[in-house]
């Protein structure tokens, strides 16, 4: 990590450290080696440490969008209406809501909430503050959450534990919407402006969730602290502590010391190296992900993407050229399936399957020679025999990033490049950090800065989402241009689909709908999605338990944006002679004594001597 850290500064220090080590009072050498910081451990409490490469890039729910965030607010704040971990069924007393109803023709519903819920500054939580919530989204256009709210015309709290919602038409989504339920009391001085633009939401970060953030130090760690006041009962552990690494293969060495009890989107190299390890679980999980090869379709003028990619005939030959296979079983290693269509497979339950999957006839197969004699017969040929295909007298060069937080994009990516030479096309491929995939793709340029000007050709990255489809169908809409929109593609049809299928009550006729959305799409290739990849997370089973994965035992035990993983995660007793095992904290604790033991017996030797060594 490049700090550097000064070692022999003096025998007695090294003593002690030999003797905090054996009390048990050092939390972690891996971490320290590693060089990263973490808070002080807390005399007397129980802190999962749990470890991540990536970290929130921001702790408002109006800017953020990186999953770590997600993470953070999921655990901080509480949902109106939440998600069953076992099926990602809604169901009452998940969220705050204890019971609803709706009325026969959809358009009114009527949500009763809990009256145990207190604020985590102890004021008190009523339906006012879930009215507040909804009605700053919707008045102020909050483009985090507008998609959600189509047809919610007017939100009301009747009382202190009721909220009726009115809606123009029948909404088939109204128990998938993410919105984080605010503190009308600390929101309500937040001007919308700034609540999209440059309010941070600094810890302590007010909510009402199990766990409050109550300190991040960027590049280093998020701290939250147990609501001992939650509505549904205390958490088992006191703290948890999402440790920032830089490195991943230090981060898989701290789980094996016991410095850390968890790690989430461990690259396969160290996943594979897990396994045999008594007191370490790898999993590989279900998750709603796709990863795709995203292609700027935006017909504007001020486009500063390659005209070719606008053309359907030309996207759709590009199918062809991409082994999805060998990217499944090199990139990813083989965990994950073949990606086919925007909603993801394995996910949801048989009666409620919004995947669709492509007919035989008309999938898109590794084909080459298709892919070029497509090329062909759309006008895209090599007039001047240099090897590259010609767009209007000009060879057709595209950029092709992949992002620089991501091993498996970047394999992906090395894979895609050679294919798409191999059809006639030149490509400058770079590896990018993610933050700057996204400006380019939300570049606007004019006097004002006004003006969408998308600067990029073809994209590596990756999608999540939520347990009800209409989210990601969001993303693709033509509204979601210059925000969500990735590729800026537009579809008449598919827009007029998106509004019809959230008022669609009939589950059956809904997916239908969701069904045609994923054809067209699949048609126009906006998107190539690549594969649905399985998050690869690992915990230590023998130092803390209750650890709980979602979706019937195939989904995650953590770091899925469900609070309720968390809540029986309880530290392990030591073994006292009868039952219980501790062994990777014993081993841990052994090596780090050893290692420390010589460094003594070395500095004895070289008394005189400083060294100092990249941590």
């Amino acid at each position: 990590m490049g700090v550097k850290r000064r070692m022999g500064r003096s025998r007695a220090l090294v003593i002690t450290v030999v003797a905090l080590l054996a009390a048990g009072l050092v939390w972690g050498l891996g971490s320290a080696v590693a060089g990263s910081e973490s808070p002080s451990p807390a005399a007397g409490k129980t802190v999962l440490h749990l470890g991540w490469t990536r970290e929130p890039d921001n702790l408002n729910p109006f800017i953020g969008w990186g999953t770590p965030s997600y993470e953070v607010w999921a655990l901080n704040y509480d949902l109106l209406v939440g998600f069953r971990p076992s099926d990602m069924a809604n169901v009452p007393g998940i969220g705050l809501a204890t019971a609803w109803e709706t009325s026969p023709d959809g358009k009114v519903w009527t949500f009763t909430i809990t009256d145990k819920a207190t604020w985590q500054d102890g004021e008190p939580l009523t339906a006012s503050d879930v009215a507040f919530t909804y009605n700053y989204c919707i008045t102020n256009k909050m483009s985090m959450f507008i998609d959600y709210l189509t047809f919610i015309t007017k939100v009301e709290a009747t009382d202190a534990t009721h909220v009726v919602f009115t809606c123009s038409k029948p909404k088939a989504n109204m128990l998938g919407l993410w919105i984080p339920i605010l503190p009308e009391h600390v929101w309500s001085k937040i001007k919308p402006a700034d609540a999209e633009k440059a309010f941070k939401n600094p810890p302590p970060v007010v909510g009402s969730g199990p766990f409050q953030c109550v300190e991040w130090k960027r590049g280093s760690f998020v701290r939250m602290v147990a609501n001992k006041n939650y509505w549904k009962g205390a958490p088992k552990v006191d703290e948890i502590v999402f440790q920032t690494y830089q490195n991943a293969d230090t981060m898989t060495q701290d789980l094996k010391s016991g410095a850390i009890a968890a790690v989430w989107d461990i690259p396969e190299a160290q996943f594979r190296a897990l396994s045999g390890n008594p007191d370490i679980k790898p999993i590989s999980c279900v998750t709603i992900a796709l990863n795709q090869l995203g292609m700027n379709c935006y017909t504007g003028a001020a486009s500063m993407g390659n005209p070719v990619l606008r053309d359907v005939k030309f996207r759709r030959a590009l199918n062809y050229a991409i082994d999805k296979d060998k990217i499944l079983a090199v990139a990813y290693g083989g965990y994950g399936r073949l990606g086919t269509s925007l909603i993801q497979s394995q996910y949801y339950a048989p009666n409620s399957d919004y995947h669709w999957e492509p007919p035989a006839d008309v999938q898109y197969t590794y084909d080459p020679a298709r892919a070029k004699s497509e090329l062909d017969a759309a006008g895209y040929t090599d007039t001047n025999g240099d090897g590259i295909r010609d767009y209007k007298g000009k060879p057709i060069e595209l950029r092709l990033w992949s992002r620089e937080q991501s091993i498996s994009s970047q394999s992906a990516g090395k894979f895609i490049a050679g294919s798409l030479q191999a059809i006639g096309l030149k490509i400058d491929y770079s590896v990018m950090d993610e933050n700057a995939i996204g400006a380019a793709q939300t570049n606007f340029t004019g006097k004002n800065g006004d003006v969408y000007a998308p600067d990029f050709d073809l994209f590596l990255w990756g999608w999540g989402g939520d347990a009800d489809p209409n989210y990601i169908l969001s993303v693709m809409t033509t509204d979601a241009i210059g925000s969500w929109s990735d590729c800026a593609w537009s579809n008449e049809e598919y827009d007029r689909l998106f509004l019809e299928q959230q008022t669609t009550i009939d589950l059956q006729k809904r997916i239908a709908i969701v069904h045609r959305m994923q054809e067209i799409i699949y048609d126009e290739s906006p998107y190539i999605v690549l594969v649905y990849p399985n998050e690869l997370e690992a915990y230590n089973q023998t130092q803390f338990t209750g650890w709980q994965r979602s979706l019937n035992n195939k989904g995650k035990v953590w770091f899925d944006a469900l609070p309720g993983l968390y809540m029986n995660i309880q530290k392990a007793e030591v073994a006292t002679g009868g039952g219980g095992s501790s062994t990777g904290l014993i081993v841990a604790a052994v090596a780090a004594v050893a290692v420390v033991l010589i460094v003594v017996v070395l500095l004895v030797r070289r008394r005189g001597r400083r060294s100092e060594v990249e941590a």
